[in-house]
């Protein structure tokens, strides 16, 4: 709100937006109540708010190739127009206005027309350019802040080095069988305390087993008892059957283990795994009787014992014709465990053994039950299965009475002779003899 104010001054206001001056001291002073400036809107001028045409778009399709007339008549078009222009522009100078025509040149124009032509003409040049691929972007690489696990992979090396060097020592299989070595290398008259006393300290229990049975490997029972005998002395490493079950192994199998007097009580005290390791030994060494003596023992009993166990000795009492009447009950001893547990080497011998006692039907019930328990049967375990099937019929063909050809004798011989039956080749020899046939001399070669 602005207020005028008229007063007689004999100098000038101070205070005031605007003051004019007259004579005879009369001033005039005009005050803006609002401190706030008045901004004037910018408009444009009329000639270019009120056009007289429109602005005509440019031409994009300019003709390139033009004939001598059309040039002559662009020339005159363009000398009109020129004249227009500049009547035009002198229209402009003298009113001050401008109609908004705008004049685009050659180059422009090309430019404005490729762009909807197609690509834009390059230079001539490398066309294909190798660029370089993006740098990664720092928030992209910069970890989050939460904890990770670790991608280290411990190795057994690493982790061994760690380890104390006892920890490094009682179970390492050279440093053991090193210890072997050097007990062999002692003079006779020396003890083994000579060389064990040095590594008495690294030592735990059940490390000198793999000693013990080393020595055995060597022939060397004394010093595999020596070297119990001075563990038993050692308070951090005796008792321990580990040890114990390894010596008496090694003695049983240089029959130098006698059989306790008392078997019963042996029984009861004897640990599974010392009570197998004497079974173990003696199948070994080749004392069957005693070996089958402590298996029918354990048996009475009712002491259960491994299941490998059972099979060597199945397989070395079916080695020897007089004691094959022993397998059978160790056969229905097996038959009666729910958790039987054999191998496939140990599996594939007891069905060897079954052949030569001709018990056909326990080889299928063997090979049935092998496949039940999921594993994949070997060409070892179908030669054998094969090769019961053969006998089988072979021995039913004898006895229904019927008499072989000599190519059956021929084929049998064969077959016996791949399994590596000399003995079987040579009866079956005798009996084609016996019944009128001669063999041919690369055969009885072979079996001579």
């Amino acid at each position: 709100m602005e207020s005028l104010l008229c007063c007689l001054f004999s100098y000038p206001v101070s205070n005031c937006g605007s003051i004019t001056r007259f004579s005879q001291g009369v001033v005039f002073a005009s005050r803006s109540d609002s401190k706030k400036p008045h901004h004037r809107k910018v408009q444009l001028p009329k000639n270019l708010r009120h056009r007289r045409r429109t602005e005509a778009p440019p031409d994009f399709h300019p003709v390139l190739h033009r004939d001598e007339e059309q040039i002559s008549c662009e020339e005159l078009q363009a000398d009109s127009e020129s004249a227009d222009l500049e009547s035009d522009y002198d229209e402009i100078d003298a009113s001050g206005s401008y109609d908004g025509n705008v004049i685009w040149e050659s180059d422009e124009i090309e430019a404005i027309s490729s762009l909807f032509q197609g690509r834009v003409p390059q230079k001539p040049g490398k066309l294909n350019r190798e660029r370089h691929l993006p740098l990664p972007l720092p928030h992209k690489i910069r970890p989050l802040g939460l904890p990770v696990p670790k991608n280290l992979i411990r190795t057994n090396h690493a982790r061994s080095a760690r380890q104390p060097i006892s920890n490094q020592m009682y179970k390492n299989p050279a440093f053991l069988i090193s210890l072997a070595r050097d007990i062999r290398s002692l003079p006779p008259e020396d003890d083994v305390s000579t060389v064990l006393n040095q590594w008495a300290r690294f030592l735990r229990k059940g490390s000198l087993s793999l000693t013990v049975r080393e020595l055995g490997h060597m022939g060397l029972p004394n010093r595999a008892l020596h070297v119990f005998c001075w563990v038993q002395n050692q308070s951090h490493l005796f008792p321990d059957d580990r040890i114990l079950a390894s010596t008496v192994e090694v003695l049983a199998r240089a029959h130098e283990l006698k059989m306790p007097f008392n078997l019963d009580k042996f029984i009861n005290l004897a640990s599974r795994s010392v009570y197998e390791a004497m079974v173990k030994g003696f199948i070994k060494g080749g004392k069957l009787r005693l070996a089958h003596r402590l298996v029918a023992a354990a048996t009475e009993g009712k002491r259960m014992l491994d299941s490998n166990l059972y099979a060597k000795l199945i397989l070395e009492l079916g080695k020897n014709p007089d004691k094959r009447k022993h397998v059978l009950p160790l056969l229905e001893e097996l038959a009666k465990r729910e958790d039987l547990e054999l191998s496939q080497q140990d599996c594939t011998a007891i069905m060897k053994v079954c052949i030569k006692l001709e018990k056909f039907d326990v080889v299928e019930a063997l090979y049935d039950w092998f496949k039940k328990s999921g594993r994949a049967p070997t060409v070892v375990m179908y030669t054998t299965l094969i090769h019961s099937w053969t006998t089988r019929y072979y021995s039913k063909l004898k006895e229904s009475g019927f008499t072989a050809t000599y190519d059956i004798y021929r084929e049998v011989i064969g077959i016996y002779m791949a399994s590596g039956r000399l003995a079987k080749c040579k009866e079956i020899c005798r009996e084609a003899e016996m019944a009128g046939f001669r063999l041919d001399e690369q055969t009885r070669q072979v079996l001579l």
